[in-house]
């Protein structure tokens, strides 16, 4: 099922984006305008479609994740809303930047999946899943001290946010299984409000209190921020969040707005109600996760990467980590004494995921070198795929339903912000 206004794949993927962001630069050459930002570390453009002339600058940035293509889905749809009602960059006096995909190495490695409405199949999604390994994420630059440079594409977007000093930064986001939320780095009045309601319209669950980001301060449901002046001095695997390009920009003023939309929604997470039993959820979580983790690590052996085809070895080097970091994520869930329901279904849905993701990638890698690992890694996917939808009964978000939650977010803090 096509909505009215998508043009090709539901997911576009890199070359797609850039063929569609052309033809909306010709059919309204006096709004749009594109232009190469930057290259990838594989030498790819990192496309800018710019929208309008105003004195105010807004930036969105998709495909920071490789396995997350509803961003770019997201800004093809503003940039034609934007190209058809120009009268809207002309009240909030701004220019509108979109960066197609941050990431688009990993995003050539992750399309292939496109979802089949009105019910896509989970374990079809997981037969094309890539998320980079940590210091390949470009919105998190490495910490000073870590000897690592910043990779092409983090340096990209900071010189763009050096450059625009924009009112907004908004980065798009989603998640295979779970609920909806936003992390800002500032309050903005009404806006929380906003979000809520906007997600009730589109029938998306919120995540009462997401497990990102321990320094934000969360505002149940679905909302996280930091206080006005507040520092983040988290370390999680991903890096420091206090390096991301997400804080960057505090410098200047700018907000920046996450916005995270599920693909598949789970009721459970939202559930506001305190747990009866916190001990014993997160203690269950860190267990699953452990065991899950453990049987993994059984199946695989060693499994070294030696004869890995070459452009597969990001996905091995992706899995690994994540068996890998695994025992800390669960120590830090083992640790939590209070909660709401939905908090620890939030845990016990990332338990599963976390693993699933790790077989998925290892399964891709395996296939050409180990094929009878890759066969039982098949039916372990599929197994977890199983529990998953009989445990928590994830509901399919339409993609129209995904991408309007980015827009209607996007364009309530733009009205917001310029009064």
């Amino acid at each position: 099922m096509r909505t009215p206004w998508s043009r090709g794949a539901l997911y576009p993927g890199v070359g797609e984006l850039e063929q569609r962001a052309r033809a909306l630069v010709v059919a309204a050459p006096g709004v749009l305008r594109l232009r190469v930002a930057g290259r990838s570390r594989a030498g790819r453009p990192l496309w800018l479609l710019s929208a309008g002339h105003g004195e105010r600058r807004f930036l969105t940035v998709a495909g920071a994740h490789a396995n997350e293509p509803v961003g770019g889905a997201s800004v093809l749809r503003l940039a034609r809303l934007l190209a058809h009602r120009p009268q809207v960059l002309q009240r909030l006096d701004c220019t509108w930047h979109f960066l197609l995909c941050l990431d688009p190495d990993g995003a050539r490695l992750a399309h292939g999946w496109q979802p089949e409405e009105p019910a896509p199949s989970l374990e079809e999604c997981h037969r094309h899943f890539y998320r980079p390994e940590f210091a390949c994420q470009p919105e998190s630059p490495p910490a000073p001290g870590t000897g690592r440079a910043p990779l092409p594409e983090s340096a990209t977007l900071v010189r763009l946010l050096d450059e625009l000093r924009p009112t907004a930064q908004f980065t798009l986001h989603g998640i295979e299984v779970g609920g909806a939320f936003t992390m800002q780095t500032r309050e903005v009045p009404g806006a929380a409000r906003a979000f809520r309601e906007t997600a009730a319209r589109l029938h998306i669950p919120l995540d009462d209190r997401p497990g990102d980001g321990p320094d934000w301060q969360p505002h149940p449901p679905g909302v996280l921020r930091l206080t006005d002046g507040g520092t983040v001095s988290e370390r999680d695997p991903s890096g420091f969040v206090a390096e991301s390009t997400w804080l960057h920009p505090r410098r200047y003023g700018t907000l920046t707005a996450l916005v995270e939309a599920p693909a598949w929604a789970v009721p459970a997470v939202s559930d506001p109600r305190p747990s009866p039993e916190p001990r014993r959820e997160s203690a269950q979580a860190a267990e699953l996760l452990l065991a899950r983790t453990g049987e993994l690590k059984a199946l695989l052996g060693g499994a070294p990467a030696d004869g890995v085809p070459e452009d597969l070895l990001p996905l091995h080097s992706a899995a690994r980590e994540l068996l890998d970091v695994a025992p800390a994520i669960a120590a830090g869930w083992a640790e939590e004494r209070a909660g709401s329901r939905g908090h620890f279904a939030t845990l016990a849905v990332a338990a599963r995921r976390i693993p699933l993701r790790a077989a998925a990638m290892m399964r891709r890698a395996l296939s050409a070198t180990a094929p009878g690992t890759a066969d039982a890694l098949t039916d372990l996917v599929r197994e977890w795929c199983r529990e998953l939808d009989k445990t928590y009964e994830p509901r399919w978000i339409p993609v129209s339903a995904q991408t309007a939650l980015h827009l209607r977010t996007m364009l309530d803090l733009a009205d917001r912000l310029c009064g």
